[in-house]
């Protein structure tokens, strides 16, 4: 009897045992599907977010391709500029040593603008002194017979037929030759005077000793020449003669008193031009 309450009492208390064995396990099992739901849940919220991180990278590569992209294309701008600024500083350094070189040309062509202005100068003043000079030495004569004029820079000594020779001839008067006197003590105290004779006829064809007005233009003018330097002591160097027959008349023809006019002998005075001319010269060769 006891014995059969004993076996009663542990079948009752193994399947108590399994029964609560049971309920264990399917809790466990409940917790672990919910574990494992929890797990695929986190696992999938983990790959959205690994999915939205791998967009994200992606985008930020691509921003940072775009930007090395744009640097770049800046650095390569930044070269050609570069290059350009080299560029143009290199031309302005060659135009500022042109402006240089102009500049310094322009103040040595000043400056000789200025040597030239100071001769021209000194010619004119030079010239007046010239004119001044045989007026003083001339004054005894009358207007008929002689003037003294500046004209084109130098100075105009005109004698006129009556003063100097009889009519077709080239033999000087006396009160010509007293005239040639005094012009000749001037010039030879002021060596530095050029001397251009130039005769001068009226237009009636000339007749007798000379074959025409070319003819005896040049032989008064040889006759003023001769006794200018032979007589008076002029030097031969400094004297030209020339004869211009009627075409450098300085009145008309036309008339008595015209052609009376053009029958001259001019004696041109002028200082000696040698200092201008050198100048001149610089200037032509440096240009």
């Amino acid at each position: 009897m006891n014995r059969k309450i004993t076996i009663t009492r542990l079948t009752a208390a193994s399947l108590v045992l399994l029964s609560l064995s049971s309920c264990v396990s399917s809790k466990k099992f409940k917790t672990s599907q919910l574990e494992l739901q929890s797990v695929r849940n986190d696992s999938a919220m983990l790959a959205r977010k690994v999915s939205d991180l791998q967009g994200n990278i992606a985008q930020l590569k691509k921003q940072v391709a775009d930007q090395q992209d744009t640097i770049t294309a800046k650095g390569r701008a930044l070269q050609a500029l570069e290059k350009e600024i080299a560029s143009l500083s290199k031309d302005a350094s060659s135009k500022q040593s042109l402006l240089n070189k102009n500049k310094q040309e322009l103040q040595s062509q000043q400056q000789k603008l200025e040597q030239l202005q100071a001769l021209m100068d000194q010619q004119k003043n030079a010239i007046e002194e010239i004119r001044k000079k045989m007026a003083d030495a001339l004054t005894g004569f009358k207007s008929n017979e002689l003037t003294v004029a500046t004209k084109n820079g130098k100075v105009y000594v005109s004698l006129q037929e009556n003063l100097l020779f009889p009519s077709g001839s080239a033999v000087v008067n006396p009160k010509g030759k007293e005239a040639l006197n005094k012009l000749a003590e001037v010039l030879n105290v002021n060596p530095d005077i050029t001397v251009n004779i130039e005769g001068h006829t009226d237009s009636i064809p000339i007749r007798g000793k000379y074959q025409d007005n070319w003819d005896l233009s040049l032989a008064r003018a040889a006759s003023i020449v001769r006794i200018l330097t032979i007589d008076y002591s002029v030097s031969p160097e400094r004297v030209i003669a020339s004869g211009h027959s009627q075409f450098d008349p300085v009145e008309s023809n036309g008339t008595r008193e015209g052609r009376a006019l053009n029958r001259r002998t001019d004696i041109i005075l002028s200082p000696k031009l040698d200092e201008l001319f050198k100048l001149l010269q610089s200037t032509a060769t440096t240009n």
